[in-house]
């Protein structure tokens, strides 16, 4: 076969959709002409004064039949253009168009054009090669090499069209590097699609009907054009190929854009820039890809961000998600991802969202396999400092601190909010439980509020649980409860010369929960070691085991009252009678993060099955799922913080004068949560290795401003003021 092959003249710009795929009675325009806005423009065939000034231009066109414009047509607008096929093009009147300081006139000049529709008012000019493209109204395309659409065009969605093999469909390999986890992207796709895909495995129906559902939601007839929105701006780029573009996207310096979606509104404009190569995608509603980054096979959530040099390959990144100067592979990232600095890697892991990977971070080495198929699992607000290292296969509770250091064996961490160091001196894992509560309020009080913040989405498809403290984190902090006072109890009995073996956990828990309740000076002396924390043979030692039990119990107690408060500030006539008769029951422990969706493990399991069954037909339908759950989920959690606060009351039940005391210990946490947060950022204004980069207290003051003036400590006073006004109020309601 010739590797470039000859055709007849006349063959340019017809046949779009070879014969064999073309329904009969059909003509090669008849999906084209589907995706055409209605009411369609009143076209016409040129005029012959028309024709003759266009000759008069330098414009040539293989049959000028072929070349339909509407009444307001100013055929001095053209000049120096070819025209194959059906080319139709809408108003063309004198202007000019300006977007960003850069104007240029109404019209199509020195470009070639190959079966198009033209919208209203458009500027074209020095595009090489324009083929099987339809663009709104007001779009400005300037100095493009080469943009055009196969008969074959999926536009990024893991389909295969009529009579392809299925060895072309593109499937994104997430979560490992081997494959086994693969799914399938799609128009649509969320955070929790992706997850329910590539964590159930073994549920084969449910997968078999993913694969199905997603086939059967795109049309696999050939012959469907590229589209660009209106008022789209590309400029001084080479090859886009296959690519759908929403309205108000912005173009410039790309280098390679070729099977993709881009999602783009007036209200959500995503951007692309210079030196830009994005291939088998989905760039979702308000994404900025600029300078040089590199995304093969991936799915960019809305509102997330692509930035100097990042390369995202093989990986699902969420909403309100940042990557910049990065390398990631077969990952799925859950919603708001912070992932800077040059040299930080991620691999083959899932990372449940709200984290922030620091600079030097390698995430995901192979070291310690002889192949590549093992992964990491992060829960919420993953965070690894400064060149840390850690191996596969790993697994972390939410809201874990690594603290720089090169991990040297694999890791399950259960204990939420906790600091994990390597202490290589000592030849020792370290781990302090709850140190964020205890040590960095300030940076966990504003986690839920910088996310909130930062949530600029006007779709908000994927649903999103910011709070620190939830169901998931609540439900760890038990268990970490339980692992501590296990573990002290064994710590207590060695120290007095009795050994553990043969004693039940329940046995040891007991003898731990007596000293981590009520006798801090009796864990002092104690060597509390944790267990099956790494894969290895060194020491983990639990640092300060006390103030970390008696630190969660805080949370849950502030998690529990606060949810409550909000059920009752939702029925001001209500009291605590009422409040436990809606509330009570037991507890439901297992809580599942679906892409930041909370959602009960039950209701996951019966989300699965009806799927598999096929009482869930579509992703519009299995979405429709998640939007009732959402909708349930504040009872839910209520429900949940009842139970919760019942645990921590050693009762089934709540009696109304430990509801009472629940307040008001409520309201003192608040008041320890609005004094950590000012001591725990007074302590940046009072560094003197900071203050000395100021020559004197003036400039430091006049740069950085006070403790005082700073927005969210003054925010958290007045919530707190807030707190203690509801307690009071319902305290009051009995």
């Amino acid at each position: 076969m010739d590797h470039v092959a000859v055709r007849p003249p006349e063959c340019l710009g017809v046949h779009f959709i070879p014969a064999e795929y073309l329904p009969e009675g059909r003509d090669e325009y008849y999906l084209r002409n589907s995706q055409i806005p209605q009411p369609a423009p009143a076209w016409r065939q040129l005029r012959a004064d028309e024709l003759e000034q266009l000759v008069k231009n330098g414009n040539n066109a293989e049959d000028w039949d072929q070349l339909l414009v509407t009444d307001a047509f100013d055929p001095g607008r053209i000049k120096n253009c070819s025209f194959y096929g059906l080319v139709r093009i809408g108003r063309m009147r004198s202007g000019v168009l300006e977007h960003h300081d850069m104007q240029l006139p109404t019209g199509i000049s020195n470009s070639f054009i190959v079966a198009c529709d033209i919208g209203d008012d458009a500027a074209i000019h020095d595009v090489r090669y324009l083929a099987h493209y339809i663009l709104g109204r007001r779009c400005i395309l300037a100095n493009i090499d080469e943009m055009h659409t196969t008969h074959y065009a999926k536009f990024g969605n893991g389909i295969v069209k009529d009579g392809e093999p299925e060895k072309v469909r593109v499937w994104l390999d997430v979560m490992n590097e081997t494959g086994c986890r693969r799914i399938l992207p799609f128009d649509g796709m969320i955070a929790a699609d992706a997850y329910l895909w590539a964590k159930y495995r073994d549920d084969r129906r449910m997968l078999d009907r993913f694969q199905e559902i997603t086939q059967q939601g795109f049309d696999s007839r050939r012959g469907y054009y590229g589209t660009v929105g209106d008022q789209c701006v590309i400029k001084n780029s080479r090859i886009l190929k296959d690519v759908k573009i929403g309205p108000h996207c912005y173009i410039k310096g790309a280098n390679k854009l070729k099977n993709l979606t881009i999602h783009s509104s007036p209200e959500e404009p995503s951007q692309i820039g210079e030196g830009v190569e994005m291939v088998n995608g989905i760039v979702g509603y308000g994404c900025h890809i600029f300078y040089g980054c590199k995304a093969v096979r991936f799915i960019l959530g809305n509102n997330s961000n692509l930035k100097y040099g990042a390369r995202l390959i093989h990986s699902f990144l969420g909403d309100n998600s940042t990557i910049s100067c990065c390398e990631v592979l077969n990952n799925l990232i859950f919603p708001a991802h912070e992932q800077h600095h040059n040299n930080s890697f991620l691999i083959a892991s899932v990372v449940m969202g709200q984290s922030n990977m620091a600079a030097g971070a390698t995430i995901g080495s192979n070291h310690n396999s002889r192949a590549n198929d093992n992964e990491v699992q992060a829960g919420r607000g993953f965070w690894p400092g400064l060149c840390t290292s850690i191996k596969h296969s790993c697994r972390f509770a939410s809201f874990v601190l690594l603290a720089k250091g090169d991990y040297p064996c694999e890791l399950d961490i259960p204990l939420p909010f906790s600091l994990l160091n390597n202490d290589v001196a000592r030849d020792r894992l370290e781990v302090m439980p709850a140190y964020w509560w205890q040590h960095n309020m300030y940076a966990l009080a504003r986690n839920a509020w910088k996310f909130q913040n930062r949530d600029k989405r006007h779709q908000k498809k994927q649903h999103i649980e910011f709070d620190s403290l939830a169901p998931d984190t609540a439900e760890e902090m038990l268990s970490a409860l339980h692992l501590l006072e296990i573990w002290t109890g064994r710590a207590a009995l060695k120290k007095a010369g009795k050994s553990s073996a043969g004693k039940s956990d329940e046995a040891a828990a007991a003898k731990g929960r007596a000293l981590l309740l009520d006798s801090p000076q009796g864990t002092w002396q104690l060597e509390v070691l944790g267990e099956h924390l790494e894969k290895s043979k060194r020491k983990a030692l639990i640092l300060r085991p006390y103030e970390g039990y008696q630190a969660y119990r805080q949370m849950l107690s502030y998690y529990a009252v606060k949810n409550l408060i909000g059920w009752m500030e939702a029925h001001p006539q209500a009291d605590f009678a009422a409040l436990r008769n809606a509330l009570q029951g037991p507890r439901r422990t297992r809580w599942v993060n679906v892409g930041g969706q909370l959602m009960l493990e039950e209701d996951v399991n019966q989300l699965r099955a009806d799927i598999g069954e096929g009482k869930l037909d579509g992703w519009e339908a299995i979405h429709g799922r998640y939007d009732r759950l959402w909708e349930s989920y504040p009872l839910e959690k209520q429900k949940h913080a009842f139970a919760t606060l019942c645990v921590l009351y050693g009762q089934s039940n709540l009696t109304k004068d430990q509801w009472t005391d629940a307040l008001q210990n409520a309201a003192s946490i608040q008041e320890v949560i609005r004094d950590r947060v000012y001591e725990s950022r007074k302590k940046d204004f009072e560094n003197p290795f900071r203050q000395a980069t100021f020559r004197c207290p003036e400039e430091m003051q006049a740069a950085l401003g006070t403790i005082e003036d700073n927005d969210f400590v003054k925010q958290v006073r007045e919530d707190t003021e807030r707190f203690k006004q509801a307690v009071c109020e319902i305290t009051q309601r009995g």
